[in-house]
């Protein structure tokens, strides 16, 4: 062959291969296009409320998390089919309940709990909330689970009848933090945290600092954990008088009694006064079908799934022209403008100022689920809600599972704040902590040098050790910080600042707690946080209007694709131990690149709600 005609040959053969590679790309592209149009039109056309049955049950079968709003997911998490749990909005099961105790064409309640998945104890407790006053209007709840872990109990306890697999079990663990802690890694690569605090109780920073927890956080820790577990306990046996003689024992002596039990942890179950009965799944729908009648053609129980009957009842509804907004700070506070997940300081702010600006809207809720995080964003976010009072607008504040340090922070500028019995709050304190990277680095053969025109020129660059004179103005800036969120305190809880600093120190407390030290004024859910607002605001009529960004269509498209809605009859989503223990240990150290405070001042509480 010619030496000459060979490249032409390669050219030919690599132009066609490249021009089959790029038409299947285009096909590719196309079919997933396609794909994607019509996911959105079936979404779209299975969304739309369709007629209620009448004399239905209200099937109330949450798959995934408890949360106040949707978390915007990344592209990623399409790639690699989600994170295993779904979202479940607080609202759409407390509306639906509440809806249903009145609504003549529902006559009982069926919770099915075992795909519920971790949750905050306050949420829970909103969620029995309504359900109890679904109970007084006549109607019954039954409940079923295979299985059934501590926070799937608090739901299913409060049916009238409780069922749960004859080969299954009821596990109540009581509750635990054990944080890790990576001081000994730290040490191992060199890396020194430099740390700047006030609060004996501040323990945001010691997983960083120690190999173990301090005493003083291990005194808050277990006086607030003591009293999550004796409400636990309570509720439980608010629902459930005929557990009262056997819960101490079932959750003090497990392992003697399942042995008295032959090891049947569901024959455990049942001879304390757990659950009322042991079903398979076949013989639970059965009982559904004789007890509340069959549906259409005969197939299953006559009943609505919750997902079509809230956007029923919401789409019959004639909203007045009176609202009261309610804004949701639900995540770490962080500077800047975020989608829902976190705090964005200039997102929250700018949706409380969207609020005090719209004629129509005659008060602001402002529900708080977070741990706090940027002093900054904190300040932007309570400052926004002090001029909206200013504008003459009342403003409540209803804290969910946990509004601590800065959660707390962007409470103070209420008129009322509301918070659960266990709700997690407190942690009054500040500090700073910057990484000196400067020791793996020379390990590396690395080094920093050069020159500045101040003693601060460079201070914060993580790559050289921290100068004395940066230190010094870093903590004398944190000790500013916390005089000013105590003398915020003092002021809006009209408290000495005396009294402020005896229960702040960066101590934790539950609601409850908090309530007895002057810290919130009222106990209660966010229902009756709206009523506060709406009394406040002489409303009669009026309708509850969530005030949100506007997602973009892409994080519309990322909304849908994974799926975040309910799962109203199908498989329970399930994430495996070891995963979970990974993921929450890149949970913790990615938390610290969420940490943008321009100041690297710092209102953040280590807890989460029991």
């Amino acid at each position: 062959m010619d030496r000459n005609a060979r490249p032409g040959v390669v050219r030919s053969v690599v132009g066609g291969l490249w021009r089959a590679i790029d038409r299947f790309r285009q096909i590719s592209l196309n079919l997933l296009f396609i794909a994607v149009l019509v996911f959105l039109v079936a979404g779209w056309l299975a969304a739309r409320p369709t007629p209620l049955p009448t004399n239905a049950a209200l099937l109330i079968a949450p798959n995934g998390q408890l949360v106040e709003q949707r978390t915007v997911r990344s592209a990623m998490s399409v790639l690699q089919g989600g994170d295993g749990i779904r979202q479940i909005l607080l609202r759409d099961v407390v509306d639906a309940i509440r809806a249903a105790a009145t609504d003549p064409r529902i006559t009982a309640l069926v919770i099915e709990a075992d795909g519920l998945a971790g949750t905050g104890l306050p949420k829970l407790q909103e969620i029995g909330t309504a359900v109890a006053e679904f109970r007084k209007s006549g109607k019954k709840v039954y409940t079923h689970g295979k299985n059934f872990n501590q926070v799937q109990y608090h739901l299913a306890a409060q049916g009238d009848e409780v069922f749960v697999s004859p080969d299954g079990y009821v596990f109540l663990s009581g509750f635990g933090r054990f944080p890790t802690y990576f001081k000994g890694l730290f040490d191992q690569v060199g890396v020194k945290m430099q740390i700047f605090r006030v609060g004996t109780y501040k323990s945001f920073v010691e997983p960083y600092t120690r190999s173990d927890m301090s005493p003083e956080d291990r005194e808050s820790t277990r006086d607030y954990l003591d009293a999550a577990w004796k409400a636990y306990q309570a509720d439980i046996l608010a629902a459930r008088p005929k557990t009262a003689p056997h819960l101490a024992r079932y959750v003090g002596d497990t392992s003697a009694l399942l042995a008295e039990s032959g090891g049947d942890a569901a024959r455990m179950a049942l001879t304390a006064g757990l659950v009322d009965g042991l079903k398979t799944a076949d013989e639970w729908r059965d009982y559904l079908k004789t007890t509340l009648g069959a549906g259409d053609e005969g197939k299953g129980y006559r009943h609505v799934d919750m997902g079509t009957y809230i956007a029923r009842v919401r789409e019959e509804r004639s909203p007045p022209d009176d609202k009261v907004g309610v804004v949701v700070a639900q995540g770490a506070i962080v500077d800047g403008d975020h989608p829902p997940g976190v705090v964005g300081g200039d997102t929250v702010a700018g949706l409380i100022r969207q609020a005090r600006e719209d004629n129509s809207v005659k008060a602001v809720v402002l529900r708080v689920d977070s741990p706090g995080g940027s002093a900054t964003a904190s300040e932007m976010i309570r400052r926004e809600l002090e001029l909206t009072r200013k504008a003459g607008k009342p403003v409540i504040v209803s804290m969910g599972s946990v509004a601590a340090s800065g959660g707390y922070w962007i409470s103070m500028s209420a008129d009322e704040v509301w918070a659960g019995r266990s709700t997690i709050t407190g942690s009054i304190g500040i500090f700073a902590m910057l990484p000196d990277l400067s020791g793996p680095m020379n390990k590396l053969g690395l080094t920093v040098d050069g020159v500045g025109t101040t003693p601060l020129s460079g201070g914060l660059d993580p790559r050289r050790p921290l100068d004395p004179q940066v230190a010094s103005v870093l903590q004398q800036g944190i000790e500013f910080g916390y005089k000013r969120f105590i003398e915020l305190v003092g002021k809006s809880r009209k408290m000495d600042l005396a009294a402020v600093d005896q229960v702040a120190q960066g101590r934790v407390w539950l609601g409850s707690q908090a309530k007895e030290k002057g810290l919130v004024d009222k106990l209660g859910g966010l229902d009756e946080a709206i009523k506060a607002a709406a009394s406040r605001a002489n409303l009669k009529d009026y309708e509850v209007s969530y005030v949100e960004k506007p997602l973009s269509p892409r994080d519309q498209l990322l909304s849908k694709l994974l799926d975040n809605g309910e799962d109203t009859e199908g498989a329970r989503a399930r994430v495996s131990l070891v995963d979970s223990t990974l993921a929450k240990i890149r949970s913790e150290l990615e938390g610290l690149a969420l940490w943008n405070d321009p100041g690297h001042m710092y209102l953040h509480c280590l807890c989460e709600a029991p």
